[in-house]
């Protein structure tokens, strides 16, 4: 930009106002895919089908916690009126701090939606003086005590000197400052409370606080009790104390851990102030054993994850954080991939949408699925005319295809009811053959026929060691099940019948048991007669060829007929779904693409940025063949390519001399020249912010042994 001035000076030029446009999360859908059309619909199923799980979850969420939540409710009220009686007892209990102690678990990341439930239906039932905190903004009893003023209070705290002093850098704020201390608290509940309670008898309250509660308590939430600085805690607790007479105060205690923590950060002497009542929430495992039943084995959603995607996702959970949230963002970005990847995923929708989709395929959505591994094998069962038709006549094509996905709807609507029918008669089992979750089933249920599978077939035998009573209700238990398919009532048929045909075993005079000299007796008599080795043997194997020849009781031959009717109804209905056409269209199997988002690896994503800088930036002129970093790749590339050459101490001059070099190079300069590879002030730069990144990233360090060279601390690579 030009000036014109009489006199030399400075001009300042301000940036435009007009911010660079930012690209959406369509923006970036679109833009990795072909076609813009297809695209389009692609991405408006993905996002419904984001906002459905979100939506679901949430609900889901609030069906768990509402236990928890009630109980919680009902103590803050009841704390609330025991201030008001007069009576000795209740007088001893309000000298202290009612504190509830929630247990929620190690799933840390699930607290926050629980504590935001918890903070609303505080508000809108009980009191609006509600006032959440973390650890890491309560450094300091200061600052502690400040964000409780802050959040009750509406207004900024004024701490010291030093604080002001920032306030003041800051931008202005909406209300007036104020002391930093309780006193400032109690003066300010005071008011507002009289003002609150001072309406006219015509005029409605605008409070969501009960009529009867004329001092509504004020409520402090610590979301991370472990986190705390123990002497803060201490303190400030300390505080509140004297001034329970003067503010109704509560606390609630967020626990990850055990509710032995409160003993170990508390001293006798602090913790005798607090009024303590345990309150433990569903443990994580149990809420994902939930969402699982709810959101994933279930027709509701067409996008399906395949064994090893579900088997990473729950090892995961398992493994790392326990986290619910986190698990349905998993399931969220296996959806985004799935759409994004699989240009198909415009029938993975609701079944009348999919079969209207199929009729508006392009010839080359077309041969894509004649491309499907599915689609060949099931290509390869037809007749020749049959095949040639598939392969050549796309109208015919599209006909077959809405045919096919109908099927496949319909074998989730078998597989699911099947499963859980499966699951309830095995899960009682001893040692859990085929898992004590329902997730464990359809783990094993997706990678091959569950009924060839060892388990299955030691299940099946312990089937048939069960009482009948437990084995009638263990089969009433999947007639409820089935009661809620459809697409089942000719099994539901056949198992009432059979439930009909116990019942009617009650009623059957039972049959006179055989001799006893002709069944099992003789042997045994015959056993303590002879006592010679061989005949010992011989004895023992006619017993235990009369137990084999024994008749079998009327329930015995019912119930091997019930098992061989479950079993049919496995083979029928729990092949894996890999042995379904056109599965491919609703199932994300690329586990990869999961894990390493999931399971980020910083060292690995940095090394191979150093490496292969073009994986990332995408320019033609880093490309190189053999490994090697080409000399136009940024300083820091260049730097950490020369140092993969050296052992274990470097000397920073000859790091300089190798660096200078290779820039040369990259600026064109002629190798036979005198000034090709000398170092000068702006390579000399460059050089030294290039190893101090190196540096912070943590590939060498500075050394005492010699002064003018580094230690490198990483070996190897990715």
């Amino acid at each position: 930009m030009s000036t014109s001035s009489v006199s030399k000076g400075c001009f300042v030029f301000k940036p435009s106002a007009k911010k660079k446009k930012t690209l959406s999360l369509e923006d970036h859908f679109i833009h990795g895919c072909e076609g813009a059309d297809e695209s389009k619909t692609r991405f408006k199923l993905c996002q419904d089908l984001w906002d459905q799980i979100k939506t679901d979850t949430e609900l889901l969420q609030d069906e768990l916690n509402t236990k928890i939540l009630d109980s919680l409710l009902d103590f803050t009220r009841k704390c609330s009126s025991t201030r008001q009686h007069s009576d000795w007892a209740s007088h001893m209990r309000a000298s202290e701090i009612p504190t509830a102690a929630l247990v929620l678990g190690v799933n840390v990341p699930d607290h926050d939606m629980t504590f935001q439930s918890l903070s609303e239906l505080l508000r809108q039932s009980v009191t609006p003086h509600v006032a959440s905190v973390q650890a890491k903004e309560c450094g300091a009893l200061k600052h502690l005590i400040k964000r409780v003023l802050e959040r009750l209070m509406g207004t900024d705290v004024t701490v010291d000197d030093d604080e002001e002093e920032e306030t003041e850098q800051t931008s202005a704020p909406l209300h007036k400052s104020v002391h930093c201390s309780l006193s400032t608290l109690c003066d300010w509940y005071t008011r507002n409370t009289k003002k609150s309670y001072s309406l006219t008898p015509g005029k409605k309250r605008s409070s969501p606080v009960k009529d009867n509660l004329q001092q509504p308590p004020i409520v402090i939430i610590f979301k991370d009790l472990e986190a705390f600085n123990a002497r803060v805690l201490q303190d400030f607790i300390l505080i509140c104390s004297r001034y329970i007479e003067r503010l109704p105060l509560m606390f609630i205690f967020g626990i990850a851990t055990s509710p032995s923590t409160i003993q170990h950060m508390l001293p006798h002497s602090v913790s005798s102030l607090l009024c303590i009542e345990l309150f433990q929430s569903l443990s994580c495992t149990q809420h994902l054993a939930t969402v699982i039943d709810k959101l994933i084995l279930t027709t509701h959603f067409p996008f399906k994850l395949n064994g090893k995607v579900m088997q990473v996702l729950i090892s995961i959970f398992l493994y790392h954080d326990f986290s619910v949230r986190n698990f349905i963002k998993g399931v969220q970005l296996a959806l985004l991939e799935h759409f994004h990847s699989q240009p198909l995923s415009v029938l993975c929708c609701r079944k009348k949408e999919a079969l209207l989709n199929v009729m508006q395929l392009g010839h080359r959505d077309l041969e894509r699925i004649r491309q499907l591994p599915s689609f060949k094998r099931y290509v390869e069962k037809q007749e020749p005319q049959e095949q040639e038709h598939l392969l050549t006549d796309d109208t015919h094509l599209k006909e077959v295809c809405r045919r096919l996905i109908k099927d496949l709807r319909k074998y989730h609507k078998h597989y699911y009811p099947t499963l859980r029918c499966l699951h309830t008669l095995t899960s009682s089992l001893p040692r859990y053959p085929l898992g004590k979750q329902i997730r464990e089933l359809h783990l094993i249920c997706l990678e091959k026929n569950v009924w060839e599978n060892e388990e299955y077939q030691s299940a099946m035998k312990l089937l048939k060691m069960l009482a009948k009573d437990e084995l009638i209700s263990l089969l009433k238990k999947c007639a409820e099940i089935l009661q809620h398919s459809k697409n089942m009532k000719s099994a539901l048929l056949q198992l009432e019948a059979m439930l009909a045909k116990f019942k009617q075993l009650d009623t059957v005079v039972a049959e006179p048991p055989p001799p006893a000299e002709e069944s099992i007796t003789s042997p045994v008599k015959n056993l303590q007669k002879k006592t010679d080795l061989f005949q010992l043997q011989k004895a023992l194997l006619e017993m235990n060829e009369s137990r084999r020849s024994k008749k079998l009781s009327p329930f015995e031959v019912l119930r091997n007929e019930t098992l061989q009717f479950v079993d049919s109804l496995v083979q029928s209905h729990l092949s894996p779904p890999e042995s379904q056409t056109l599965y491919e269209v609703c199932y994300y199997s690329s586990s990869a693409t999961v894990r390493r988002h999931l399971n980020a690896a910083p060292r690995t994503s940095i090394q191979a940025a150093l490496n292969s800088p073009f994986y990332y930036l995408q320019n033609d002129r880093l490309k190189s063949e053999d490994g090697s970093v080409s000399n136009a790749a940024p300083d820091i590339c260049i730097v950490y390519k020369l140092h993969l050459e050296c052992g274990r101490l470097i000397n920073l001059f000859d790091w300089l001399e190798a660096f200078a070099t290779v820039v040369s190079a990259a600026e064109g300069n002629d190798p036979d020249s005198d000034s090709f590879g000398k170092v000068d002030d702006v390579k000399h730069a460059r050089f030294i912010r290039a190893v101090s990144e190196l540096e912070f990233l943590g590939f060498i360090k500075s050394t005492k042994q010699k002064t003018d060279h580094v230690a490198r601390i990483t070996w190897g690579g990715c």
